[in-house]
């Protein structure tokens, strides 16, 4: 008795359930991606083949540079609760749209007396005037950046009961005189422990 033969059809895969998947997922990520902000202090910094990533949250970063100091604070609810403790220190009212504008500024370096002038910029006013200020104040008559980070952590350690990791990014040209004003500032706080940011290094 002869076998039947079995017509083979092509097979047929309704992809319209995962291209509604992979376009919400795009969607998604799109939305609550953070844009990275441009860092307004041009820094070259050094190589290095020792790699450890940088951590995400209640981290500050120290960019030093050309005689400057520049400072970011990671961390939305961390950026605001500094904010109103320098508010309080200094006592500089700031309005609730200052304070979200400052919520999501990147690195800053400007005397916290022109901090009101410089939340009311443009993406490009900010980098003008950031690039033409003189940086964080830390002299010894007037340490706005001693005050940063001392509020810093108070913050961190409010909000998210952890010590607050510190980071240098210094200029690989930059003098030495400021770099130990900064190690200064970090010691007399007691924070003896703190990463230099450095680019990698080809090698193992």
């Amino acid at each position: 008795m002869p076998r039947a033969k079995v017509q083979r059809k092509s097979t047929s895969i309704d992809m319209t359930a995962m291209c509604d998947v992979a376009f919400l997922l795009l969607t998604f990520f799109i939305l609550t991606a953070t844009a990275r902000q441009p860092d307004p202090l041009d820094v070259q910094i050094p190589s290095s083949t020792y790699k450890i990533k940088v951590p995400d949250t209640d981290i500050g970063i120290l960019s030093i540079g050309k005689g400057k100091v520049f400072y970011e604070i990671v961390g939305q609810d961390v950026k605001v609760a500094t904010l109103d403790r320098m508010s309080k220190q200094y006592n500089i009212a700031f309005s609730p749209e200052e304070r979200k504008r400052f919520g999501v500024l990147g690195s800053f370096g400007v005397p916290i007396e022109s901090l009101k002038q410089f939340l009311a910029m443009n993406a490009d006013e900010r980098d003008k005037f950031a690039k033409a200020s003189n940086g964080i104040p830390a002299d010894s008559t007037n340490n706005q950046l001693a005050e940063w980070i001392m509020q810093n952590r108070h913050a961190v350690a409010e909000l998210h009961n952890t010590p607050l990791r510190i980071s240098i990014k210094g200029d690989a040209k930059e003098e030495y005189p400021t770099v130990k004003k900064i190690v200064d500032i970090l010691q007399k706080q007691k924070v003896n422990k703190f990463s230099l940011i450095t680019s990698a290094e080809g090698g193992k």
